[in-house]
C-alpha cells in the first residue's frame, strides 16, 4: 500500500495533532491464549500509525476487552472509552485489524461511524483508510459491519444447528446435576455413592409426604440431613459435601425432570433488553427444544414428577390465576385454598377474627373488589360451615379410618427407616474420611513436621467427625424408638376405630386436619344467600354433594339469652325478686349469653330488654298495697305498718333486692291499735303489750 498516497489524500496536520488509537480485542480468553497469532497481527498496526506520520508516544492502545465478545458494547469499557474520546475530539485515527475486531453489532458500528463522520476522525483496518465524513468510504464501511454482523449469525447458527440436531436426539452431553454421572460409554446412570442415592430420595420422598417445599426444608433440618452437592470451585473442587437443604436449592430438584429419568434442553432462552442486559426467561414445557421422557434412569416417575409440579403450581404466591390452591397453612380455617365464590368462580381468601379468644375463620371474596375498588363479592362466616363439612367428612371417611390409619403406620416406620438409614450412612463416610486421613498421614516422612503436623489436625478433624456423626445417629435413632414405641402404637390402632375422635382432637394440628381435607375434597363453591349458605362438594374422583346451612347468627344474636331462659325468668317473677332469681338458674345450671354465671343486674337487664312486668307491677295487679297506703287504711303510722310487718301480723312480699315491700289487705279483723300502749290482734284475740323497744309482743 502506497503510505505516501494515503496520507496526502486523506491525513491532515490537524490529524496528526490527535492521538491515533488501536483497539485489540478477541472474543474469549480461551482465543486470547491459544490464537495468539491474531493478537501479535493487531498490535502490529502500531507500526502503520507511525508509517503514516504520528509519534510512537501517541500511539494509544487500548486492550482491556481481550475476552470480551464484540456482540454489544454494554460490558466492554475499552470500546466505550475508544468511542468517549473520539466524541471529545481526541481522537485523529481509529485503528482495528478488522471491523469485527471493533464491533460485531451493526447499531455499535454505525454509531462509531456517525462519530467519527462528525470530529472527522479516520479509521484504518488492514485493508485500508478510510474518511466516514466521505460518502463512498462511510458506505464501504457500513458494508464491512454488515457482513461482520451476518458472519457472526451464520457461525453461531452452525453451532447452534449442531447443538440443538444433537439434542433433539437426546444425545447432547450436558452437565449432569448431583445423583447422575455419565459412564464409561457416555451414557447417564445414577451415582455408584449410594448415600447420594439415598438421601435424593428421601428428599422425593418427604416432599411427597409433605405437600411443601418449605415443608420440606424444616424436615431436612429437623432431621439433621444434608443434601449432597458437587463442589466445582475452591479446594474441594471435583469432591461430593453435604449442605444444609435450603428452599431455593429444593425447588430446583423438584423442577428439574432429569430426575424423573427425562431428557431436556431448551427450557429457557436469552433476551436483551434495550438497555443491552442479557436476561434468561424460563420457557414454557410446549416451547422447548428437547423433553424425552425416560431416557435414562431416574429417582422417580414422570407421574410422580407432573404430580410435584401440579402441587408446585398449586401452592405458588405469585403464578397461575386466582383460582389456584394454596397450601395447608396455619389457621383453623379448613376451607382455606378450597372455597370457590359462586358468583365470580375466583379462590376465596380467609380473614380471621378473634371471638373468646378462639380465632373464627370469614371466607371473603375479595380480589376484584381490590383490583377495581369496589366492594368485596360475598363474605361468609366459616365456624358453622367448617363444622359442617368435618361433619359430612366424617360421615364419608368412617368406614376407611382403619385402613387409613395403618397405612399411615406403615408410612411412619418406612419413613423413620430412611432416615436411620441416611445417618448411618453419613457415619460410614466419615469414617472412610477419617481412615484416609490417617493413611496419608501414616504415608509421610515424620521428620517433615510442616507437612506431618497439617496431616494429623486434618486427622483428629476427620475423627471428630465421626464421633459427631455417630453421636446424631444415635440421638435420632433413640427419639424415633420413643415416638414410634408400643404405647404409640396403641394408640393409633385405637384411633383408626373412633375416627371422630381422632378429627375432633384438640392435639390434631391445624394443617394436618387440613391435609387430610385435601385428600377427599377438590374444591367447595359457596353461595351465600338471604336465607343460609349453599355449600357445592366435590369430592376427588368426581362426586358432587350439596349442603344447605341457615344463615349464620349475627354476634349480638349468639350472645342472646335463650328463649327458654326468659320464659323461666318471666314465670319466676311472680314469686322471686331479680337476685332470687339468678339463684335459682344458677342452682339450675344456666348461664348468660355470654356464657357467664347470673346476677342481680343480668336478670335486671333481660327483663327490661324483653319488656317483662316487673315483680312490683305483678303484685299491685294483685291489689297488694304501698306502706302508706296501708297505713292510711288502719290509721295507724308508717313505722307501726313496718312493726306489725316483720312480727308477721301484715302479710308483706318483696319486690326488690333492697328490699322493699308491698302488703296485702288486713282483711275484716285488721290489728287494732288499743288505748293507752296496748295494742290487739283480733285474729288472735290476745292483748299485745309493747316491750322496751316499742316492739310488739304477745302475751304468755
Amino acid at each position: 500500500m502506497d503510505l505516501t498516497g494515503e496520507r496526502s489524500q486523506k491525513i491532515t496536520p490537524r490529524h496528526l495533532r490527535r492521538h491515533a488509537y488501536l483497539y485489540v480485542r478477541q472474543s474469549t480468553l480461551r482465543q486470547v491464549v491459544e490464537n495468539t497469532e491474531s493478537t501479535h497481527r493487531q498490535y502490529a498496526l502500531r507500526q502503520r500509525a507511525v508509517g503514516l506520520g504520528w509519534p510512537i508516544e501517541q500511539v494509544v492502545v487500548i486492550d482491556c476487552d481481550l475476552g470480551h465478545s464484540g456482540a454489544s458494547a454494554a460490558d466492554r469499557e475499552g470500546f466505550q472509552q475508544l468511542v468517549r474520546d473520539v466524541g471529545l475530539g481526541r481522537a485523529g485515527l481509529v485503528m482495528g485489524l478488522e471491523v469485527s475486531r471493533l464491533a460485531r453489532n451493526s447499531t455499535d458500528w454505525h454509531r462509531l461511524l456517525e462519530i467519527c463522520a462528525l470530529t472527522e476522525t479516520l479509521i484504518l483496518d488492514e485493508d485500508g483508510l478510510y474518511d466516514p465524513a466521505h460518502f463512498n468510504d462511510r458506505l464501504l464501511l457500513g458494508l464491512k459491519g454488515t457482513m461482520s454482523e451476518a458472519e457472526r449469525h451464520i457461525l453461531r447458527a452452525r453451532l447452534r444447528g449442531g447443538i440443538v440436531n444433537k439434542a433433539r436426539r437426546g444425545e447432547l452431553e450436558t452437565p449432569l446435576p448431583i445423583g447422575f454421572v455419565y459412564d464409561a460409554h457416555g451414557r447417564v446412570a445414577l451415582d455408584p455413592d449410594q448415600q447420594v442415592q439415598e438421601t435424593i430420595r428421601a428428599f422425593f420422598q418427604t416432599f411427597r409426604r409433605t405437600g411443601s417445599a418449605t415443608a420440606t426444608v424444616k424436615a431436612f433440618r429437623d432431621q439433621q440431613l444434608f443434601i449432597p452437592r458437587h463442589a466445582r470451585h475452591g479446594p474441594h473442587a471435583g469432591e461430593t459435601l453435604g449442605v444444609s437443604l435450603e428452599h431455593s436449592r429444593a425447588l430446583w430438584l423438584l423442577h428439574n425432570p432429569r430426575y424423573a429419568g427425562a431428557f431436556f434442553f431448551g427450557r429457557s432462552r436469552q433476551r436483551h433488553t434495550v438497555d443491552a442486559r442479557v436476561i434468561f426467561e424460563r420457557l414454557p414445557r410446549e416451547e422447548w427444544t428437547a423433553l424425552i421422557p425416560q431416557a435414562h434412569a431416574g429417582y422417580i416417575t414422570w407421574e410422580d414428577f407432573e404430580e410435584n409440579q401440579r402441587r408446585l403450581h398449586d401452592n405458588s404466591q405469585t403464578r397461575a390465576s386466582d383460582r389456584r390452591r394454596s397450601p395447608p397453612r396455619e389457621g383453623p380455617a379448613l376451607l382455606q385454598g378450597l372455597a370457590l365464590c359462586g358468583r365470580c368462580g375466583d379462590r376465596m381468601t380467609v380473614r380471621y377474627h378473634e371471638r373468646h379468644g378462639t380465632l373464627w375463620p370469614t371466607y371473603v371474596c375479595q380480589r376484584r373488589g381490590i383490583a377495581h375498588a369496589e366492594p368485596i363479592g360475598q363474605s361468609i362466616p366459616g365456624r358453622g360451615l367448617d363444622d359442617a363439612i368435618g361433619r359430612l367428612l366424617l360421615d364419608t371417611v368412617t368406614p376407611l379410618a382403619l385402613e387409613i390409619t395403618l397405612t399411615v403406620q406403615q408410612e411412619i416406620q418406612t419413613r423413620l427407616d430412611e432416615t436411620d438409614r441416611l445417618h448411618h450412612r453419613a457415619v460410614e463416610r466419615a469414617r472412610y474420611e477419617a481412615d484416609l486421613a490417617r493413611r496419608r498421614y501414616l504415608q509421610v516422612d515424620p521428620a517433615n513436621r510442616l507437612v506431618a503436623d497439617e496431616l494429623e489436625a486434618h486427622w483428629n478433624r476427620a475423627l471428630q467427625q465421626v464421633t459427631d456423626a455417630h453421636a446424631t445417629a444415635e440421638r435420632h435413632r433413640q427419639a424415633d424408638r420413643l415416638a414410634v414405641d408400643g404405647e404409640a402404637r396403641a394408640r393409633i390402632l385405637a384411633l383408626a376405630t373412633d375416627f371422630p375422635r381422632l378429627w375432633q382432637d384438640p392435639q390434631t394440628p391445624d394443617r394436618e386436619r387440613k391435609r387430610m381435607v385435601r385428600l377427599l375434597l377438590d374444591d367447595i363453591t359457596l353461595i351465600h344467600a338471604a336465607n343460609g349458605v349453599t355449600a357445592h362438594v366435590r369430592f376427588r374422583g368426581g362426586a358432587t354433594t350439596t349442603l344447605t346451612l341457615a344463615r349464620a347468627l349475627a354476634a349480638w344474636q349468639l350472645r342472646e339469652t335463650s328463649a327458654e331462659i326468659v320464659v323461666l325468668i318471666d314465670q319466676l317473677l311472680d314469686t322471686h325478686t331479680d337476685g332470687d332469681i339468678a339463684t335459682v338458674l344458677n342452682a339450675r345450671g344456666y348461664v348468660s349469653g355470654t356464657r357467664q354465671p347470673f346476677h342481680r343486674l343480668i336478670v335486671h337487664y333481660i327483663r327490661h330488654r324483653h319488656r317483662l312486668r316487673s315483680r312490683y307491677e305483678r303484685l299491685r295487679d294483685r291489689g297488694l298495697l304501698t306502706r302508706e297506703e296501708i297505713a292510711t287504711r288502719l290509721n295507724v303510722c308508717t313505722d307501726t305498718v313496718k312493726i306489725w310487718g316483720r312480727r308477721g301480723l301484715l302479710h308483706r312480699h318483696a319486690y326488690n333486692d333492697k328490699p322493699e315491700w308491698l302488703y296485702e289487705p288486713p282483711g275484716p279483723n285488721p290489728p287494732v291499735k288499743m288505748q293507752g300502749r296496748r295494742y290487739a290482734d283480733p285474729r288472735r284475740r290476745t292483748e299485745v303489750l309493747p316491750d322496751q323497744t316499742n316492739e310488739v309482743q304477745y302475751e304468755a
